[in-house]
C-alpha cells in the first residue's frame, strides 16, 4: 500500500494526529481522574514534537516517531482486541499502513510475501474525482452521497480467496483550502455534477494542491466472505448464459471454493428424468458430473445405493460422504456411488438433491481428493445457497412470460403492492446489467427509517379450546367403543374382549382427568393397532355386532380417521372468525393505503395479526411527516375496534362461543426492514432493532406486575408501550374515541412483569364499547353485550 506520487491530486496530504490530540485536550477536563490522566500522558508524550499536530508530507517521519504514535494511538487501537479486530491506520487517500491490528498482520503475512491488497472496486481514473467529492462535502457544503461498498480480496494460507468489507472512519481529518483555492457558485458545482468523467472541468474547478487534507484515516475491516460467496452464486446462476460462458464453472467453483474455505474442491452436476428415472449429464462448457463418471446416462437404480436413493429421494436431504473409501471397502467395492467416485480418486463428497415441491430435477454434486474434508456438518452451508441453485434449474426448464417479473419471482415471490416499484426498479437494473455485459447482481432490498405497527386480534385460550374440543371428541369414541365391546363380551363372554374393555376404560379416565399431548396419538394407536382388526372380526362374524359397528363408522372422519365433531366445530369457529376479521381489515387497509402509502402484511394463527410499517422510503414519490405515523396509529385503534365489534356479531353464529382479546405494540424509533430471500418476507434488520421482534412474539403472553393476571383481557383493547410520550399521544387518542363511543371511561394503565430479555414495559387497557348490530345507536360493555344476547 504504497503512495502514487506520479498522479496529480486536488489535495496536498499530510499526516496530523491534530483531531486525535484535541479529544485527548478535552478529556484533561474531565473530572474521571483516569481519563484526564491518560490523556495528560498522551499529550505529554506529543508535546515535543509539534510537527504530529502541525502535520507532515515526509512520511518517514511515521518511522522516526512511532514509539510516540504508537502512544498517540493506543486508545483507538485497543491491544485486547488487536487478535481480533482487523484494523488499520493509513494515509487519507492513498492508503498507506502505519499501524495495524495483530490480526491485519496475520492476513497479509498468511497471504504471501509481498501481497498488497488492492481495493478491486475503485478505479483509479476516478480517484482525482473521488477525491474532489470529498472536498465538495467537507469544505463547500455539498452534501454529495459518495460513499460506496469497498473491498480488499486477501487469499488465507491455504489460497482461498477472502474477501474483506472496508469501513473508513475520518473523524480525524480535515480538509483546508490552499491559496489556490476557488470560491465555486451553485452553477459551478451543476456543471460538475452533469460531468462526472470530464477530468479537465473537476481540475479547472478544483485544481491540483488546492486543499490540504490533514489527519489519517481509521479503517476496519469485516469478512464477509460468505456473504459475498452466497451473492455471487445467486447472481451468477440469476444471470442465464452460463454454458455459453468458458469460465463459468471455473468462476462457480471458486464461489463454492470460498464459502466452504476449501482450496480444492470441485463441482458438479446431474441432471434428472422422472420418467425413465435416469440420471444424465448437462451439456456445457467446463460442466462435469463426478457420480456418472464420464457416462452421458445412467439408472437411478445403478447409480445409488439404497441409503444415498433414500436421502436423496424420499427425504430430500444432503447425503454426504466423509470417507469414501471407508465405504467403498465396506461394500466390496461393488456399490455406487462409492465405486464411480473411488475410481476418480474422490476422498469425500456431498450429493445435493435440487428438487421443487418433492419432485427432484437433478442433483449438485460437491467433490474432494481429501477425506472428511467434505462432510454432513459443512453440508448444512448449502442451505443458503440451494434455493438460488433451484431457481436456476427451474429457469431452465419453464419459459418466462415477462423477463422482469421472472426475476422478481425468482428472488422474491409475491410481495405488497406498497414496496413492488422498489423489487421493480431492481429487476429492470438488474437486466440492464446483464444486457449491458456486466455481470449482474439482485442487490438485497432494504427500506430504512420506517416506524412500524404490530396488532393481534388473538383467539382467548385457544389452546385449552383446542385439547377440550380433542378431549370430548376421544370421550365419545372411547365411549361408543365401549359399548360395542359389552355386546360383544354379552354374545361370546371371551375374557380378551374384557380385557380390551378394561384397556378402553382405562385410556377413558385418562383422558377424562387431563389431556397430555401425547394422549391422542396413544389413543389413536391403540384404536388402529387393537380396536380395528377386532371390529374388523366381528363385522364377520356378527351381524348385530357389524350394524353396530356400521353405525359408529359413520362417525369416523375419513380424514383423520378418528372422532371429529368437537374439533370440526372449534376449527371451523377459528376459520370463520378469521375469515370474517381478515375481511374487514383488508378492507380498511384499501383506506388506509390510499391516506399514506405503507408496507402492510397479515397473517392468520389463532387469531388474525398484522404488521406495518411507514416512511419516506416505502412511499417513494411522498414526502413523509409523523403526521402520517400519528393518523395511522389512530386508524389501527378504530380498525382493531371494529374488528372487535365484528367478531362479537359474529360469535353466537358460531359452533363454539369463544373469546377473543386484542393487543398493539407501540414502537417509537424508527428502524430498517431487509428482505430475508430465504424466507421470502419482510423482517426487522440488525440486532438492535431484533429487540422489537423479541418483543412482539413475547408480549400476548405477559403479566401485570406482581399479580397472576394475565394483559390480554376479553372485552379490553391493550397497547403496549415503553416512553412516556406514547402513552400521551395514545390516551389522546383514547379520549378522542371515547367521545366517538369506542372505549368507556374504565381505562388503566399498567406495568408488564419483565420478559425474557425485556423490561420496562408498561400498557394502557381501554374497555371497548360495542354495538349490538350496526343499525344499533346502544353501546354495550362486553359484560352488557353478553348479557344482552343470552336474554
Amino acid at each position: 500500500m504504497k503512495q502514487d506520487k506520479g498522479m496529480e491530486s486536488p489535495v496536498v496530504q499530510l499526516v496530523s494526529f491534530n483531531k486525535l490530540l484535541e479529544h485527548y485536550d478535552e478529556q484533561l477536563k474531565s473530572p474521571n481522574r483516569h481519563l484526564a490522566e491518560r490523556a495528560k500522558y498522551v499529550l505529554d508524550a506529543q508535546a515535543p514534537y509539534p510537527i504530529l499536530r502541525e502535520g507532515f508530507s515526509d512520511l518517514s517521519l511515521l518511522e522516526e516517531h512511532k514509539d510516540v504514535i504508537k502512544i498517540i494511538l493506543e486508545d483507538t487501537f485497543a491491544p485486547m482486541l488487536t487478535n481480533n479486530e482487523i484494523k488499520t491506520a493509513t494515509t487519507a487517500f492513498e492508503d498507506l499502513v502505519f499501524n495495524s491490528s495483530e490480526r491485519f498482520q496475520k492476513l497479509l503475512k498468511e497471504a504471501g510475501e509481498g501481497f498488497q491488497p488492492q481495493i478491486h472496486n475503485l478505479p483509479m481514473e476516478y480517484n482525482y474525482i473521488m477525491k474532489c467529492s470529498v472536498i465538495l462535502k467537507f469544505h463547500y457544503g455539498y452534501n454529495l452521497d459518495f460513499k460506496r461498498p469497498l473491498f480488499y480480496d486477501i487469499p488465507d494460507a491455504n489460497g482461498v480467496m477472502n474477501r474483506y468489507r472496508i469501513m473508513y472512519n475520518a473523524d480525524f481529518m480535515e480538509v483546508l483550502p490552499t491559496e489556490k483555492a476557488k470560491e465555486l457558485t451553485k452553477d459551478d458545482v451543476d456543471e460538475l455534477l452533469a460531468s462526472f468523467d470530464n477530468l479537465d472541468l473537476w481540475k479547472e474547478k478544483i485544481p491540483p494542491n488546492s486543499f490540504i487534507a490533514k489527519g489519517f484515516i481509521i479503517s476496519n475491516m469485516f469478512d464477509v466472505t460468505a456473504e459475498h460467496s452466497i451473492s455471487e452464486i445467486k447472481s451468477t446462476l440469476i444471470g442465464g448464459k452460463k454454458k455459453e460462458n468458458e469460465s463459468f464453472m471455473e468462476s462457480f467453483q471458486n464461489t463454492f471454493r470460498s464459502l466452504f474455505r476449501l482450496k480444492d474442491i470441485n463441482v458438479g452436476f446431474a441432471g434428472y428424468d422422472s420418467n425413465a428415472n435416469n440420471f444424465f449429464k448437462i451439456y456445457g462448457k467446463g460442466m462435469e458430473s463426478y457420480v456418472l463418471n464420464g457416462k452421458d446416462l445412467e439408472s437411478c437404480d445403478v447409480m445409488l445405493c439404497d441409503h444415498s436413493h433414500g436421502k436423496l429421494f424420499k427425504e430430500g436431504k444432503y447425503f454426504a460422504i466423509s470417507n469414501v473409501e471407508k465405504y467403498f471397502k465396506k461394500s466390496e467395492g461393488n456399490v455406487q456411488p462409492y465405486k464411480n467416485l473411488m475410481e476418480q480418486g474422490i476422498q469425500s463428497a456431498i450429493l445435493a438433491p435440487i428438487s421443487v415441491n418433492g419432485n427432484l430435477l437433478g442433483v449438485l454434486e460437491l467433490v474432494s481428493k481429501k477425506a472428511n474434508e467434505l462432510n454432513s456438518v459443512n453440508a448444512n452451508k448449502l442451505d443458503d445457497v440451494m434455493p438460488y441453485i433451484i431457481s436456476a434449474v427451474m429457469r431452465t426448464i419453464e419459459e418466462e412470460e415477462n423477463l422482469i417479473d421472472a426475476v422478481i419471482q425468482h428472488e422474491c415471490t409475491t410481495v405488497h403492492p406498497s414496496v413492488y416499484w422498489k423489487f421493480q426498479e431492481e429487476a429492470k437494473r438488474f437486466m440492464a446489467d446483464e444486457l449491458a455485459g456486466n455481470q449482474p447482481i439482485f442487490r438485497e432490498i432494504v427500506f430504512k427509517d420506517v416506524y412500524p405497527l404490530y396488532g393481534q386480534i388473538d383467539i382467548k385460550d385457544s389452546s385449552k379450546e383446542r385439547n377440550l374440543s380433542i378431549q370430548r371428541d376421544l370421550m365419545i369414541q372411547l365411549s361408543e367403543i365401549n359399548e360395542i365391546l359389552k355386546e360383544a363380551v354379552k354374545s361370546y363372554g371371551l375374557p380378551i374382549y374384557e380385557e380390551l374393555m378394561f384397556r378402553v376404560n382405562s385410556y377413558l379416565e385418562e383422558v377424562r382427568e387431563s389431556l397430555f399431548t401425547h394422549t391422542e396419538q396413544a389413543v389413536f394407536d391403540f384404536v388402529k393397532e387393537e380396536i380395528d382388526p377386532v371390529f374388523k372380526h366381528f363385522k364377520k362374524e356378527d351381524k348385530h355386532l357389524k350394524a353396530l359397528i356400521g353405525e359408529y363408522e359413520k362417525k369416523i372422519d375419513s380424514t383423520t380417521e378418528s372422532y371429529y365433531d368437537h374439533r370440526r366445530n372449534y376449527d371451523e369457529s377459528v376459520m370463520e372468525a378469521n375469515m370474517q376479521l381478515a375481511a374487514i381489515l383488508d378492507k380498511k387497509q384499501e383506506e388506509a393505503q390510499a391516506m399514506f402509502p405503507h408496507y402492510f402484511e397479515r397473517y392468520k394463527t389463532d387469531g388474525v395479526e398484522h404488521n406495518m410499517y411507514i416512511g419516506s422510503s416505502i412511499a417513494r414519490d411522498r414526502v413523509f411527516d409523523n403526521l402520517y405515523l400519528s393518523n395511522l396509529r389512530l386508524w389501527q385503534l378504530q380498525v382493531m375496534c371494529e374488528m372487535e365489534n365484528k367478531y362479537y356479531a359474529l360469535k353466537s353464529k358460531l359452533p363454539v362461543k369463544l373469546d377473543v382479546a386484542s393487543l398493539i405494540l407501540v414502537y417509537s424509533t424508527s428502524l430498517a426492514i431487509r428482505f430475508r430471500m430465504d424466507e421470502k418476507r419482510f423482517d426487522v434488520d440488525g440486532t438492535y432493532n431484533a429487540r422489537y421482534e423479541v418483543i412482539k412474539k413475547r408480549i400476548d403472553k405477559s403479566y401485570i406486575k406482581g399479580t397472576n393476571e394475565r394483559l390480554t383481557q376479553k372485552g379490553k383493547l391493550s397497547i403496549v408501550y415503553s416512553q412516556r410520550k406514547d402513552e400521551r399521544e395514545y390516551m389522546r387518542y383514547l379520549r378522542f374515541l371515547k367521545a366517538k363511543g369506542y372505549f368507556t371511561n374504565n381505562i388503566e394503565i399498567v406495568e408488564l412483569e419483565g420478559l425474557q430479555g425485556v423490561t420496562g414495559l408498561k400498557a394502557i387497557r381501554a374497555e371497548i364499547l360495542y354495538k349490538k348490530d350496526k343499525k344499533s345507536e346502544r353501546t354495550y360493555t362486553y359484560d352488557d353485550l353478553m348479557e344482552e344476547l343470552r336474554s
